[in-house]
């Protein structure tokens, strides 16, 4: 069963850094949790309102992301731990960005499919 999960989850990134990319605010919806929260690279709390904002409004934009590496932990049938690092580069509220960063994800599996309910991105240095 773990290696089914982790077949979805490497899905569910993928969809994930496609929609990213293309600010694409329905599929990124789909794939967020109502109640997320997340630490952004500066240490702020981010809600999925505020991220679908962001997208929505053109205060995040990125411009290139290329997955460089993706581990995953079946915490249970219904919780897995992912840890993405990523290229990216782009804008986060006019301030331009470049650099490999760190994503850890919680993702969980609810009625409607799997989510991402908790998680938090660093550069890495």
């Amino acid at each position: 069963m773990d290696s089914e999960i982790e077949t979805q989850i490497r899905e569910c990134e993928a969809r994930l850094y496609t929609a990213m990319l293309a600010s694409n605010v329905s599929e990124l919806d789909m794939l967020i949790a109502d109640d997320l929260l997340f630490a952004g690279p500066t240490g702020e709390l981010v809600t999925k309102a505020m991220d679908l904002d962001l997208h929505r409004t053109g205060g995040t934009q990125f411009h290139e992301l290329v997955p460089k590496e993706l581990a995953i932990r079946v915490c249970s049938e219904h919780f897995v731990l992912a840890s993405a690092k990523i290229f990216l580069s782009g804008t986060y509220l006019g301030n331009a960005f470049s650099g490999d960063y760190r994503y850890m994800r919680v993702w969980h599996r609810g009625t409607s499919g799997w989510k991402i309910v908790g998680g938090s991105v660093i550069s890495m240095v």
